[in-house]
């Protein structure tokens, strides 16, 4: 089941497949490490729109909100 990074819960894991976008949108979230085929965990949340938290290879990045709706990940339920 593929959602966007906003549906997932904190605390669950899943495979990016796709990152909709610009090459420099792409750019900026590879630099981040987040990319296709990378295992990504969402950690938290903020209230109304805030930036999502996410940990990937070890690392706590914050996303805006905005560039989160625009990552979809493969998630197991």
């Amino acid at each position: 089941m593929s959602i966007d990074l906003i549906q997932m819960q904190p605390g669950e894991t899943g495979i990016v497949k796709e990152i909709q976008g610009g090459h420099g949108f792409i750019r900026k979230l590879q630099s981040l490490g987040v990319r296709p085929g990378k295992k990504i965990t969402k950690v938290s949340s903020h209230f109304w729109r805030g930036p999502q938290t996410v940990e990937v290879d070890n690392m706590q990045v914050a996303i805006g909100f905005g560039m989160a709706k625009r990552i979809l990940v493969e998630v197991k339920r």
